[in-house]
């Protein structure tokens, strides 16, 4: 697939991916390209995009891919811990820490006027 591409509006770098077929699907994949004037490259991407869309809506896809997310939060966690342990604090306090510095509060509480 060394056919030049154009970058689909909204996506990335273009990436080769080689994909072995047989003569028969690439007769039938170079027959539905001249069908409908757009190059192999351009049908392949357009079916692969076609089947990712199905599959993100499979609930068993949806239900791994739940687990598969709990699963690198709770590493994520453990990573944080560890860091914490090795310098001490909280990982996440001290992000917090950078991202919004303190500043000394000079107002008064709800409900109470300044002379209270």
């Amino acid at each position: 697939m060394s056919e030049p591409t154009s970058t689909p509006a909204g996506a990335g770098q273009l990436r080769t991916l080689a994909v072995r077929i047989t003569e028969d699907l690439r007769a039938q994949l170079d027959i539905v390209a001249q069908l409908t004037g757009r190059s192999a490259t351009e049908e392949i991407r357009l079916a692969l995009e076609h089947w990712i869309e199905k599959t993100k809506a499979d609930p068993v896809i949806l239900k791994k891919a739940e687990a598969v997310r709990a699963e690198i939060e709770r590493k994520a966690q453990t990573e944080r811990a560890a860091i914490a342990a090795i310098f001490g604090g909280s990982a996440d306090q001290k992000s917090e820490e950078k991202a919004a510095p303190s500043s000394p509060q000079t107002g008064t509480r709800r409900g109470k006027s300044a002379g209270e």
